[in-house]
């Protein structure tokens, strides 16, 4: 992951890939992940073991250990 934030965090931590890096985290919500990870300021796109994730559906998305998530920002130039 090319972000300054970071999968672990204190607490009871759960297993998951993202990006197809191992991470332990604390996170139980896709946007609790997005947060810690320090994805806020901008736009990106998630996928949750291979099926798209909508912005407005990611405070509802419970992780799980294993899951593999996908995170994408959009990059402009031709």
């Amino acid at each position: 992951m090319s972000r300054t934030g970071t999968c672990s965090s204190a607490g009871e931590k759960i297993q998951i890939n993202v990006n197809g890096e191992e991470c332990s985290t604390q996170a139980r919500t896709l946007e609790a992940l997005l947060i810690s990870l320090e994805f806020t300021k901008i736009r990106v796109a998630t996928a949750i073991n291979g099926e798209f994730v909508p912005a407005s559906q990611r405070a509802s998305i419970q992780l799980s250990t294993g899951d593999n998530i996908e995170i994408v920002s959009a990059r402009q130039g031709g």
